[in-house]
């Protein structure tokens, strides 16, 4: 997967925004506000950083030499995947699918609400 690839796969879930709320290298996919995926644009290897729950992160980590506890986040919380191409596209997009899932269900009911 590329950045274009990830890009676009982000974006096609429902309500989301990319912004570069830290600077001009970083990239953030949004729902509601709050980010469900991160990327830097300057990295010379492409990684995104994705909201997990807790355990399925650790079992991630431990099956996958590209899952890395999240750098720079809560390591309970998120994970860094690294995009070299030994994890299939199609995985990758359901943990991206799974990181929008929590955040989604996390936004204030208002906020889920004003969506349908």
């Amino acid at each position: 997967m590329n950045i274009e690839q990830l890009r676009e796969y982000c974006l096609s879930l429902p309500h989301t925004t990319e912004d570069l709320p830290f600077d001009e290298w970083t990239l953030c996919f949004k729902v509601g506000g709050k980010i469900f995926g991160i990327t830097g644009l300057d990295n010379p290897v492409l990684s995104v950083n994705l909201k997990c729950d807790p355990a399925k992160a650790i079992q991630l980590r431990e099956e996958y030499e590209d899952v890395e506890p999240g750098f720079h986040m809560n390591k309970k919380h998120w994970n860094t995947v690294t995009l070299s191409g030994k994890i299939a596209d199609d995985v990758i997009k359901e943990w991206i699918t799974h990181s929008y899932e929590l955040v989604f269900k996390g936004l204030p009911a208002k906020v889920r609400n004003s969506f349908a």
